[in-house]
């Protein structure tokens, strides 16, 4: 799957099947879904997940647990948007995953 491919299911209903947890996680931010995103992120002790709940922490304006997640993951807190944090997350986990 391409970021393209990826983008484009966000007019589905459901996000793609097969998804890992943290990219299906980002398939349910976009779609405004931040509970939804969190859910699948909040007990998930990867590295991914707990990127992912860093970004989540961060769209939430809670900075400071934000930090902590980042931390857990081992980055730094992110200074660009939002948005390009989102597509850098996406583009990391559809680079190392396998969907075929």
């Amino acid at each position: 799957m391409t970021v393209e491919e990826f983008v484009g299911t966000l007019s589905d209903a459901e996000p793609p099947a097969g998804l890992p947890e943290a990219l299906a996680a980002l398939w349910w931010d976009a779609k405004g879904n931040w509970t939804r995103a969190h859910d699948l992120v909040d007990e998930l002790e990867t590295m991914d997940g707990m990127a992912v709940h860093a970004y989540l922490h961060r769209r939430e304006g809670v900075a400071e647990n934000a930090e902590y997640w980042y931390r857990r993951a081992g980055r730094k807190f992110r200074c660009e948007t939002l948005g390009e944090e989102w597509q850098a997350l996406v583009v990391d986990l559809i680079a190392r995953c396998d969907m075929s």
